[in-house]
């Protein structure tokens, strides 16, 4: 699992294992992992040409180091300092030692050559670059770049040059994955110690590229409860339900599917489709597409009663395609199971019943439905992701699934968010979420938690979404037969 932690809980993991290391040795652990990763990046580092660009603070000191250990492996490193007189010194003295040089307006200030300086210099050095390392804010950055960085990181994403970021990509907000303004975009981040959030939330995590995470001694330092969590293989695997020799289809679990109605009746079906593929032992569908659902998928309980006389379930999946049945939803959250609304659910659901359940409820709606139960706008939410996921949970009384490039999980008692990335763009198309419903309430029905069946539900329907498609258009139908592939792969990574 991949944890990512808060700017200020890593600060204090920092102190508080620099006062028992020597002094420098927590900058020189993350100057080494940094030039070991641009040096793989760079292939051959003898005769290389690379720029640093240098803010002030740690965040540039560690630019400075790494850059001295590639300057005396033979680079051509050259240092720009956006703020020359507060240029981290012992590191700005390292890398001029290693054969070093800087370039620009600091170029007079550390005794180089005049000829050096001035912003044409500084653009020609990053155009001919092999690699440019932006260490020009830290994590504790706050807004966009200054129009001084903004212009170099403009520099280096016109040139040939792979850029690499120290600890988090300049002008993104660590703590939430927000960009206000200009920012660097990496095509590797470096990161030290912890993930941080921002690296692993959109529209931040878009910026970082690939990301590396180098050890630097803090896992004792860290508590144990994160700011986001990253579930991966072996955890998802260790939540998905296997049949005992005991199982049957009612010990598997029963969920109930109430969608579709005259006008959406392709939603009933999605639905159904995801939830067959989710572990349960039986789907009992109820509502007006029974006919196109019984032909699809003849395994299915089909009701023509209600929720209510629908026979016993596990878990109930409410709203895709449920048009304006406002009275279905309503009958379904006075269930005393577990729930999931979704698509027209979550804008039919009273708050106030959704917060009265005492079952679990899990909501999972897309950025656009959330900004709709919030009362702001769509880019609002998008930009602010984090934010407003733990929002919405906190005003419902409910676990909340946000759909989007990367999906969050906020649990309704707060805690660790969990994030996931497996999805695809492809996934972008009608009925994605729908088969995404029945798969999360199917995994419900089985017994798991709202946080652990949306996080193992988001985790194989993003899986199930890039083996469909592989590049190509795939419709939702596809998606939902890829889901025992992803099922597969899942549990055989842990054999």
């Amino acid at each position: 699992m991949r944890t990512a932690y808060s700017v200020e809980t890593v600060r204090t993991a920092e102190r508080a294992l620099m006062a028992r290391l020597p002094e420098g040795a927590l900058m020189q652990r993350a100057a080494a992992g940094l030039a070991a990763a641009c040096a793989e990046l760079l292939g051959r580092v003898y005769g290389s040409r690379v720029v640093l660009l240098v803010g002030s603070g740690d965040n540039g000191g560690d630019a400075l180091y790494a850059g001295a250990r590639l300057a005396r492996r033979g680079a051509g490193v050259a240092a720009v300092l956006l703020a020359p007189e507060r240029a981290h010194a012992a590191g700005l003295a390292a890398l001029l030692r290693a054969g070093g040089r800087v370039v620009g307006a600091g170029a007079d200030t550390v005794g180089g050559a005049a000829a050096a300086a001035g912003v044409g210099a500084v653009e020609e050095a990053i155009l001919r670059a092999d690699l440019v390392v932006d260490g020009i804010v830290g994590i504790g950055g706050k807004g966009g770049l200054r129009p001084d960085a903004a212009q170099l990181a403009a520099c280096a994403a016109e040139s040939r040059a792979a850029v690499v970021a120290v600890d988090l990509p300049s002008g993104v907000d660590a703590d939430t994955g927000e960009v206000h303004g200009d920012a660097v975009r990496a095509d590797l981040t470096v990161t030290f110690g912890t993930h941080k959030p921002g690296l692993l939330i959109d529209p931040a995590r878009a910026y970082a590229g690939s990301v590396r995470l180098v050890d630097i001694g803090l896992d004792g330092e860290l508590p144990d409860e994160a700011r986001l969590e990253a579930l991966q293989h072996a955890d998802v695997a260790r939540l998905l339900p296997v049949p005992g020799a005991e199982s049957d289809k009612y010990r598997r679990g029963v969920v109930g599917i109430a969608a579709g109605s005259a006008r959406y009746p392709g939603a009933a079906v999605l639905a159904v489709s995801g939830a067959l593929r989710g572990g349960a032992g039986a789907v009992r569908y109820v509502g007006p597409a029974g006919d196109a659902v019984i032909s699809r998928f003849p395994e299915t309980l089909v009701s023509d009663r209600g929720p209510k006389h629908a026979g016993r379930v596990q878990a109930w999946v409410v709203g895709p395609g449920a048009g304006d049945d406002a009275s279905t939803v309503a009958e379904v959250l006075a269930c005393d199971v577990p729930v999931l609304v979704d698509a027209d659910g979550l804008r039919l659901a009273d708050r106030d019943a959704v917060r009265a359940r005492t079952a679990p409820t899990l909501m999972t709606p897309h950025a656009g439905e959330a900004a709709a139960l919030l009362g702001v706008s769509r880019e609002t939410v998008e930009r602010a992701r984090l934010t407003w996921v733990r929002e919405l949970a906190a005003r419902y009384g409910a676990t909340v699934l946000l759909k989007g490039s990367t999906t969050l999980i906020a649990d309704a008692r707060g805690g660790a968010v969990r994030v996931n990335a497996t999805g695809t763009p492809w996934l972008a198309t009608a009925g994605s979420g729908d088969v995404l419903s029945g798969l999360a309430g199917s995994l419900l029905a089985s017994g798991l938690s709202a946080l652990d069946a949306g996080s193992a539900a988001a985790y194989l329907h993003g899986l199930a979404g890039r083996y469909a498609a592989d590049g190509a258009p795939a419709g939702a139908h596809d998606v939902a037969a890829a889901i025992p592939e992803a099922w597969r792969d899942v549990r055989d990574a842990t054999r």
